[in-house]
């Protein structure tokens, strides 16, 4: 009976982080209005400030600063930070032409490696704009970015407001199109969120922007440092939502062996928040408390959720011809991977097949982050990862 109830328990949290909750955002989002509370184009646009941590970036930085300047927003409304992080590339030359010949642009070459929460910690201090904008160097944005992140700031409730990611490029032959998909899914509910109780769990944090009053340093060695910036907001019950007009546009990841070691990294990340902000799920009856439990724990539990699943099907099986088919069918499934990677050396790649694999890879990573966790987080210091 207790391999029963573990079984139905762990399959149910599973169910309604991947279908239910998605299905109940989505009726509750029915009648929901978008802020209405927005700046206008002609309005007097607030000042802000552009903050890019970079390193060994001299293949995007020209494009990225370009697409900055480029943008609408009024050029005596913004200033841009870079904040070079022990580049050893061309990076640190680029930025140094840009102070000399664009207005409003202000580098800083740090000389010690330090991880980009340390760096941007230190560029918010410099910063002027009343809002930031927080950005990845390999994020470019449209014509209407700055301004579509900047609009919603006149409604003083809201604090955060997180952009959209565009992917572009699409190969067969990786993960791109199964990165694709779980990101378009993640980005609607996290709109959906931000409509209903002004709750987006967690934005992305390559592009972003943030009030300056409401900005948290982020701890030394935490690694996800969106998601920990974002709870701090939500913690003190202000707004925090999406923007899908925000758009920008980066390359997909492709590599799933790349995608892997950055999924250990984010996962470590995930589990500092998790434990940071615990108490924030032990009062059910919020609507925070309901959102993070149910978009992210039960995400980051996801492995130990299959493991019991596993264990308690196959000691059941034994049992009776139900769990016994479920047993076959749960094998299949873990076989599904293993014929994806044999069929990929003979540039065979079945999409349907690939969102299994993929699925089953980001979950070991997620376990393995745990672990990384565990046994504790020495750096965040990470590499810029190759798409």
């Amino acid at each position: 009976m207790i391999l029963i109830i573990l079984f139905w328990i762990s399959i149910f949290l599973l169910f309604h982080s991947y279908v239910l909750y998605p299905l109940i955002l989505k009726v509750l989002a029915r009648n929901k209005k978008e802020n209405s509370l927005i700046f206008k184009t002609d309005d007097d646009l607030p000042f802000i400030s552009i903050i890019i941590a970079a390193h060994n970036e001299e293949k995007v930085i020209v494009e990225k600063i370009q697409s900055i300047y480029f943008t609408l927003y009024p050029l005596c409304k913004f200033e841009v930070l870079v904040g070079s992080d022990a580049s050893t590339d061309g990076t640190n030359r680029i930025c140094k032409v840009y102070t000399q010949n664009y207005e409003g642009f202000s580098f800083f070459p740090f000389e010690r490696r330090q991880g980009k929460p340390s760096i941007v910690n230190q560029l918010v201090k410099q910063a002027k704009g009343e809002i930031l904008i927080l950005t990845d160097a390999k994020v470019f944005f449209n014509r209407n970015t700055l301004f579509e992140l900047v609009k919603h700031f006149k409604n003083k409730e809201i604090h955060i407001v997180g952009g959209s990611i565009h992917n572009k490029k699409q190969k067969k032959d990786g993960i791109s199109i199964q990165e694709k998909a779980f990101m378009s899914r993640e980005i609607k509910m996290k709109d959906l969120e931000g409509k209903i109780w002004g709750k987006t769990m967690g934005i992305y944090g390559a592009v972003y922007g943030i009030r300056k009053s409401s900005y948290h340093p982020v701890p030394q060695n935490f690694s996800v440092d969106d998601f920990f910036i974002t709870m701090k907001v939500l913690e003190k019950g202000k707004k925090v939502i999406m923007n899908t007009s925000a758009i920008s546009n980066e390359d997909v990841p492709n590599l799933i062996k790349t995608e892997f070691k950055r999924k250990i990294r984010i996962s470590a990340g995930n589990f500092q928040n998790s434990f940071y902000f615990s108490r924030l799920v032990i009062k059910p009856w919020t609507s925070l408390s309901f959102v993070f439990f149910s978009h992210k724990i039960i995400r980051w539990i996801g492995p130990f959720l299959l493991l019991f699943s596993i264990t308690s099907v196959t000691i059941l099986s034994n049992k009776s011809d139900f769990y016994f088919y479920l047993f076959v069918l749960q094998n299949i499934l873990l076989i599904i991977p293993l014929l994806d990677i044999i069929l990929r050396k003979f540039n065979m790649h079945i999409v349907l097949l690939r969102f299994i694999t993929h699925f089953t890879a980001m979950n070991i990573a997620l376990l393995f982050g745990f672990f990384k966790y565990i046994f504790g987080v020495k750096t965040n210091i990470w590499q810029p990862t190759k798409r």
